[in-house]
């Protein structure tokens, strides 16, 4: 009864109806950059910052950034848009895909993009190109929330009905890599560990387990990575070696970042130990957390039809 307590604390806020966008602080803060490729101070973003898409989807919940679009599930008419990430050109991909999340765009056997979709309406796994309908490739998924490919020919799936982390192949065989997570959503991976964010449990917000020990389908533990935060969500790596994720500070949404080896080898970090990336006046939870090439970080409000971006650059921020 307590997890089910705390799966649907956890969706009543991820489907509360956000509000627009108040005045920003006037004060920002300056954080210096653990990282040793960045060469300039980072200054965290906030809403003054944020530049807006003029898209035509309504009700956006998951989006990917890829070769120059974003791809957007739209809750409100079951369609997947696809937007021009500078301009908010917007144009049908393809319908009849529910609600997801997240999800996985890559390149098609043709000039477009093959999109593998986590349904969590229908708890499967679907297959979206443009030449077909959307093709399940799994079912029974029990609420999938989070995807990220893990090798050629599977994907690592958080299940949030089940509080699972799931190993999927393309052609649909499941099987159960960890259990007794807490209201699991986002999971990514690096050529070291694989990620996985609990929004039902601050003091286990986001785990590690080997990525090696994955791979070979031995015993995997789950270990902390970071403690102390509120309702993480969307996760992903950066090309910088960041790992980045969106979670709450009160009722705000915003994006922080750590260097995941770093907190991994010292036992975890404390949320302390989290650098502020983005600051929004936007209620949390921010969804659609994802990251371009030229390292402008994408997300959104739930059901607002405003996608935002700023610069992760620190030059072009000058």
């Amino acid at each position: 009864m307590v997890i089910l307590g705390v799966i649907a604390a956890f969706l009543a806020a991820l489907y509360q109806t956000t509000p627009s966008p108040v005045v920003t602080p006037t004060e920002t803060t300056t954080v210096e950059s653990g990282n040793a490729q960045t060469e300039a101070p980072f200054e965290v973003l906030t809403q003054e910052d944020l530049t807006v898409i003029t898209g035509n989807v309504q009700r956006p919940n998951g989006m990917q950034w890829f070769n120059g679009f974003l791809y957007v599930i739209c809750t409100g008419d079951w369609t997947i848009y696809e937007v021009d990430s500078m301009t908010g050109s917007t144009e049908t991909f393809i319908s009849g895909v529910r609600n997801s999340h997240t999800l996985v765009v890559e390149q098609g056997t043709s000039d477009r993009p093959r999109i593998w979709v986590p349904d969590s309406d229908t708890s499967r796994l679907l297959e979206v190109d443009q030449m077909r309908s959307p093709k399940p490739s799994a079912s029974d998924l029990e609420t999938p929330w989070g995807i990220t490919v893990f090798d050629d020919d599977s994907f690592l799936m958080t299940s949030l009905g089940a509080n699972t982390l799931m190993r999927v192949t393309r052609t649909g065989e499941v099987t159960t890599i960890a259990a007794e997570l807490r209201s699991p959503t986002g999971v990514t991976v690096d050529d070291e560990r694989v990620y996985v964010a609990n929004s039902g449990s601050s003091r286990r917000a986001i785990e590690w387990l080997d990525r090696e020990a994955v791979e070979s389908g031995s015993e995997a533990v789950m270990q902390p990575l970071v403690r102390g935060l509120q309702n993480v969500a969307n996760i992903t790596m950066g090309s910088d070696g960041y790992l980045y994720f969106a979670y709450a500070i009160g009722v705000r949404g915003v994006v922080g970042r750590v260097m995941p080896g770093e907190c991994a080898e010292n036992g975890g970090c404390d949320n302390d130990q989290v650098e502020l990336v983005l600051y929004t006046d936007l209620s949390a939870p921010l969804a659609g957390l994802t990251i371009s090439e030229d390292r402008r970080i994408f997300v959104h409000t739930l059901f607002r039809p405003e996608i935002y971006w700023a610069s992760l650059d620190p030059q072009a921020q000058n």
